[in-house]
C-alpha cells in the first residue's frame, strides 16, 4: 500500500473485476493473437499502441520488451489497460468479432499483464532512456493522465517539468474516480511513482490561485501545460437538495475510495441521479457495496443514455434499477432533516437515504482568466487546438478533461503527449530520433 493511503476505506471491500492474469494464462492468450498486418486494433486506440508486438512480446515472454512498447506510445499504459472501454476500442475492432468460434483477444488484461509484472518489480523506470537535461523548464498544472503524459514525455527529452497539483495526492480521477472494481487508488499511485521516476517533480497541495499564480507561471517556465480536469459537481437546483444525504457523485466517489472508516450505515435505499458513465460508476459501486436497493434515475429512455451500453448492463446484473423519464421535483426530509424520498415530476416517489447527483462537473473560467489569452468555448471548456494543444496564450498549452469537456483517460493521455511534441517545437527542444513521445498515432 502506498504510504500515502490509510487503510480501512470502503473501496477496499471492492475485490477487482478481471484480476492480474498469470503467466501462463498471459502466454496462452498471447498465442491467440493473429498478429494482423495493418492490425484495425491499433487503430482503434486513441494512442496508437503497437498492439500485435507487445502481445507477440508476450508470447515469447518478453514481458520487460512488451511493456516497453506500451510505454513509448502510452505512458499510463497500465491505468488504460484497467480503466479504458476496450470493448468500443481495441478489443471491439479484433478481428475475432467477426469470426464468433471465439472470443476477441483480452488486450487489455494482457496489457495488464506486462506493465504491472514490469511496475511491481521495480523495473519500468529503467525501460525509456532519458535524453541529457536541456535547460528547458515547464509547468504543468494538474496531475491528472493528460498532465502526467505530458510531463512524462517532456522529461524524458531532457526538459525540467514541475507537476502542481490542488490536492494531497496526485493521479487525478485514476486516483480520486476510477470505479474500484477496475482499479484501486494504489495502482494509481504506483503509476504515478513511475512518471515521478522519469524524472518529474510533483508538487502536492497546491493550485494556481494558493501557492502559485499564473503570472508566475508564466514568467518562470518556458510553457506551461494546463491539465486540470473538470470543476466540482453540477448541483440539481430542486427543493431540498441542501443537506446530508444529497452529495455530488464524483465528490461521493472520491471519500468512498480514501476516506477512512467511510460507511454506508443507514442506507437501505439508494439513487443516483443520471445517465452518463459516472452515474452508473456509482450506482454499481453501491450495489456491489451491498446497498439492498439502488435506483438510477435517468430524464430520457435507456436508448438515449450517454453512459455505455456494455456498462448498464453490467450494472443491471449488479441489481441496479433503471428508472427512466424520472426528472426529480423536489427531495424530501423528515422533521429532523433526515432525507427520505425524491419526489418526480410526474408524481413517483422513490424512497431513499442517499441520493448522488451525476449531471456533469463545473468548468474552468476562473482558471483562464488568470491567463491571459485564454479562451472558454459555450460549454465552459478552455479553447485549446485539439492536435497540439495550443492555447490562446502562447506559452500555454492546455488537454484532457478542461478542454474535452470529460471523456477517456486514454484520449487525456493522448492530448498531453501531442502537447508535449507541440511544446518540444515551441521552446526548441531538439527530440531524439525514435523518441517515446513520438510513439503511436499523431
Amino acid at each position: 500500500m502506498s504510504p500515502h493511503l490509510n487503510g480501512g476505506r470502503l473501496e477496499e471491500q471492492l475485490d477487482d473485476a478481471k484480476p492480474l492474469y498469470t503467466k501462463g494464462e498471459a502466454i496462452a492468450e498471447a498465442n491467440r493473437c493473429l498478429y494482423c498486418q495493418d492490425a484495425p486494433c491499433i487503430q482503434a486506440c486513441p494512442t496508437g499502441i503497437d498492439i500485435p508486438t507487445f502481445i507477440r512480446k508476450i508470447g515469447t515472454e518478453n514481458v520487460r520488451g512488451s511493456a516497453r512498447t506500451i510505454l513509448s506510445a502510452n505512458l499510463l499504459g497500465d491505468s488504460c489497460a484497467r480503466v479504458c472501454p476496450v470493448e468500443v476500442l481495441c478489443v471491439g475492432s479484433c478481428v475475432y468479432n467477426a469470426w464468433d468460434r471465439y472470443p476477441p483477444i483480452a488486450i487489455g488484461r494482457l496489457q495488464r499483464y506486462a506493465t504491472e509484472t514490469v511496475m511491481t518489480r521495480g523495473e519500468s523506470a529503467a525501460l525509456l532512456s532519458k535524453a541529457p537535461a536541456n535547460g528547458k523548464r515547464v509547468a504543468c498544472v494538474g496531475a491528472g493522465p493528460a498532465s502526467l503524459a505530458c510531463a512524462g514525455y517532456l522529461a524524458l527529452e531532457g526538459a525540467s517539468v514541475t507537476l502542481f497539483e490542488k490536492r494531497e495526492l496526485a493521479g487525478g480521477l485514476n486516483t480520486t474516480g476510477v470505479a474500484p472494481y477496475k482499479m484501486h487508488a494504489e495502482a494509481s499511485l504506483r503509476e504515478v511513482a513511475f512518471v515521478r521516476s522519469l524524472g518529474v517533480e510533483i508538487k502536492t497541495g497546491v493550485e494556481v490561485g494558493r501557492g502559485v499564480t499564473a503570472e508566475q507561471l508564466v514568467k518562470d517556465y518556458d510553457a506551461v501545460f494546463l491539465g486540470v480536469g473538470l470543476g466540482d459537481d453540477t448541483q440539481l437546483g430542486v427543493p431540498g437538495q441542501d443537506g446530508a444525504g444529497v452529495e455530488g457523485a464524483v465528490a461521493w466517489i472520491e471519500r468512498m475510495k480514501l476516506q477512512r472508516d467511510f460507511t454506508l450505515t443507514g442506507v437501505t435505499n439508494a439513487v443516483v441521479i443520471g445517465g452518463g458513465n459516472t452515474a452508473i460508476d456509482a450506482a454499481r459501486e453501491l450495489a456491489r457495496l451491498r446497498v439492498p436497493s439502488v435506483s438510477m434515475l435517468y430524464r430520457r429512455t435507456a436508448a438515449d443514455m450517454s453512459g455505455y451500453a456494455h456498462e448498464m448492463e453490467h450494472a443491471r446484473i449488479d441489481g441496479v434499477v433503471l428508472v427512466e423519464r424520472a426528472v426529480p421535483k423536489s427531495f424530501e426530509r423528515d422533521a429532523a432533516g433526515k432525507l427520505v424520498a425524491i419526489t418526480l415530476a410526474d408524481g413517483r416517489r422513490i424512497a431513499c437515504e442517499l441520493a448522488l447527483v451525476a449531471i456533469g462537473q463545473g468548468k474552468l473560467a476562473a482558471l483562464a482568466a488568470g491567463f491571459k489569452g485564454i479562451e472558454v468555448d459555450e460549454k465552459g471548456r478552455l479553447k485549446a487546438d485539439p492536435k497540439t494543444g495550443a492555447t490562446g496564450h502562447a506559452k500555454v498549452f492546455a488537454g484532457g478533461d478542461a478542454v474535452r469537456g470529460g471523456d477517456l483517460v486514454v484520449t487525456a493521455v493522448q492530448d498531453g503527449k501531442r502537447a508535449a511534441r507541440a511544446i518540444a517545437r515551441a521552446i526548441g527542444i531538439a527530440v531524439r530520433e525514435g523518441a517515446p513521445m513520438n510513439a503511436g498515432h499523431v
